[in-house]
């Protein structure tokens, strides 16, 4: 069946008061509107309980036969770093082929590390911060995963990582992945917090192949050398298997590929790390 693509919709825009009522009525709360945060596809507002309720858009285009329920399955992950999660409901919009979700979740005060998915300054984290992040990248590691991974709200699997890389680097042949682990799949720097470590937004975590969290977080970091350095040394044991460099490889074909913008300060590095890379494949 040939799913309808949804109307165009950017929460930034769009009125949501009645959405941010339904979310009152049906969870039993009350939200302080003077902390809303509205993003492309996602509202959030600090409620008078002091926890926090992130509501989502997100049209069946992209919701898959598991259903869209990360934030809740997340909450079975133990020495992970991550908010609790306390209830949850999603409704269909009518006559719209979309479904809206909101989560209630523990209430972090710490800051993201960055305002975006990337950083252009070097965040000057603590040892402690480094630590907290092995730890729980480790512990989610060795955790059952009932969920296929979304990034970017799509499930990943071969032919996808397969397409990404081949569309811009058509001399990799080989792009098999044959290493699978559970993941965040969205570890930006805008879904950590520091200066106290903390990974949030958790709707897309999932199975997804292995290093692709490290490379994520790594990719992010292109525009401050330091820290990207930082970051591979940190997660060398999953960066320098096969599948972590394939991983590596992926970010930057999403970076430097079809949709490359010539001002993204990531653009030039993950250029010359995905020459650094193909090399190492070959020669693997």
């Amino acid at each position: 069946m040939t799913l309808i693509a949804p109307r165009s919709v950017d929460l930034r825009e769009e009125p949501v008061e009645e959405v941010l009522d339904r979310v009152e009525r049906s969870l039993q709360v009350r939200l302080d509107r003077e902390t809303v945060v509205r993003k492309r596809r996602t509202v959030g507002a600090r409620t008078a309980r002091d926890t926090w309720v992130r509501v989502e858009r997100r049209g069946f285009d992209r919701i898959s036969a598991q259903g869209w329920n990360g934030p809740e399955s997340s909450a079975v992950l133990s020495g992970v770093a991550m908010p609790q999660w306390h209830a949850g409901f999603a409704w269909r919009e009518p006559g719209e082929p979309v479904m809206w979700r909101a989560d209630e979740m523990e209430l972090v005060t710490a800051a993201p590390v960055g305002h975006a998915a990337l950083v252009i300054d070097d965040p000057r984290l603590p040892e402690g911060w480094w630590g907290a992040l092995n730890a729980s990248l480790d512990a989610l590691a060795v955790q059952p995963a009932p969920r296929v991974a979304t990034p970017d709200t799509e499930a990943i699997c071969q032919e996808l990582v397969t397409a990404t890389i081949r569309t811009v680097f058509p001399e990799v042949v080989d792009t098999r992945v044959d290493e699978w682990f559970p993941a965040h799949a969205d570890l930006t720097w805008a879904n950590v917090t520091g200066l106290e470590f903390c990974m949030i937004d958790w709707e897309d975590w999932g199975m997804a192949p292995r290093g692709l969290d490290a490379a994520t977080l790594w990719g992010n970091s292109l525009a401050v050398a330091s820290l990207a350095e930082r970051v591979w040394s940190e997660r060398r044991l999953d960066l320098e298997t096969r599948t972590g460099r394939l991983m590596a490889l992926f970010f930057c074909a999403k970076v430097s590929g079809p949709y490359a913008h010539a001002k993204d300060p990531r653009l030039e590095p993950a250029r010359k790390e995905a020459r650094r890379l193909i090399a190492e494949l070959h020669a693997s």
